[in-house]
């Protein structure tokens, strides 16, 4: 089973800031979030996470060894990082809601962070065939994945909400990946 997290609450998370490649570390809610998440899935045989604190010491709740993988690190919000999501014009909100190639200015367009998580979600859910794999990530890059396993296009995650420390499940059958679960809350609010 392929499990993806998205790591638990920080200050930014908490003043509705966007976060994208800030790195910053947990905060209590997102430290207790964390215990409870790694509790309730229990054992498991590897963790991948990307190398941002926040989704680190999440990945450490697990209490196993972990392997960064930066395929799976959050969008760069360019020189919109660390700013409320209010100050995106709304025009610049439409264009990126329809457009892939799009990116805030200094920032990471959607299709290239769609093709960088297509090819780390296979390659996890081919090392899944065979144990229990965690993947700790960040809101864009674990939408990307369902949009991967549903065979859909990255533009549908805008159409999702994904809670911090928020699971979501995917399996593998015999046509490739299948969604599970999504958005599965594990811990105590």
């Amino acid at each position: 089973m392929l499990i993806l997290l998205r790591h638990g609450r920080t200050s930014a998370n908490a003043a509705g800031l966007l976060q994208g490649r800030l790195d910053l570390p947990l905060d209590e809610v997102g430290a207790a979030q964390v215990r409870d998440v790694a509790t309730a899935i229990g054992p498991v045989d590897h963790v991948i996470t990307s190398s941002l604190l926040r989704s680190r010491e999440t990945a450490a709740a697990f209490s196993t060894a972990y392997t960064i993988d930066d395929r799976w690190i959050e969008l760069d919000y360019g020189t919109y990082d660390g700013r409320p999501l209010g100050d995106v014009a709304p025009e610049l909100w439409a264009q990126w809601r329809t457009d892939r190639a799009f990116a805030l200015p200094d920032g990471e367009s959607m299709a290239h962070l769609d093709q960088r998580v297509r090819s780390a979600a296979a390659d996890a859910l081919e090392l899944a065939r065979s144990e229990t794999v965690v993947v700790v990530s960040h809101v864009t890059p674990i939408k990307a994945a369902i949009a991967w396993a549903l065979d859909g296009d990255i533009l549908m995650s805008w159409r999702c909400f994904l809670e911090q420390a928020a699971v979501c499940r995917i399996g593998l059958g015999p046509n490739g990946p299948i969604l599970r679960t999504f958005n599965e809350v594990l811990w105590t609010r």
